[in-house]
């Protein structure tokens, strides 16, 4: 089975009452279509993981991040490919959060991360995200 080496940023922020939020996209295109993921990408030959994450976002999201410690590496078996994600928490410098490949993006709570479909990769981190948020 083919291995797919990517990259996540889980960007956090605090919200207007103070309380940390986490910014999480609805996937806009491909097999996985409508559900939801922290936003990121493939690694490219000759970069570091954290070197794609912030190329990643600047072309997905025209934002600029600053990347944090790794949270945590995923392995998942989707049915035609492993994925292997490096998931580190992250900081918006600048820019806006503009969604070029995604349908929708929302900010979520420790309570409200599970308001949304997250892709069967995604879930894995649900649970260590919400520690963070304390």
């Amino acid at each position: 089975m083919k291995t797919i080496r990517v990259v996540a940023a889980i960007i956090k922020a605090t919200n207007e009452a103070g309380k940390p939020i986490i910014f999480a996209t609805q996937r806009g295109y491909g097999d996985l279509k409508g559900g939801w993921e922290f936003p990121g990408g493939k690694i490219e030959e000759g970069e570091t993981p954290q070197e794609a994450l912030v190329r990643e976002i600047k072309e997905e999201l025209e934002t600029e991040i600053a990347v944090g410690e790794l949270i945590d590496t995923i392995e998942y078996d989707y049915p035609t490919f492993h994925l292997s994600m490096d998931c580190f928490l992250a900081e918006i410098v600048s820019g806006d959060l503009v969604l070029k490949e995604h349908e929708a993006a929302k900010w979520l709570t420790k309570d409200e991360l599970d308001s949304v479909e997250w892709l069967p990769a995604d879930v894995t981190l649900i649970n260590k995200i919400k520690i963070i948020l304390n």
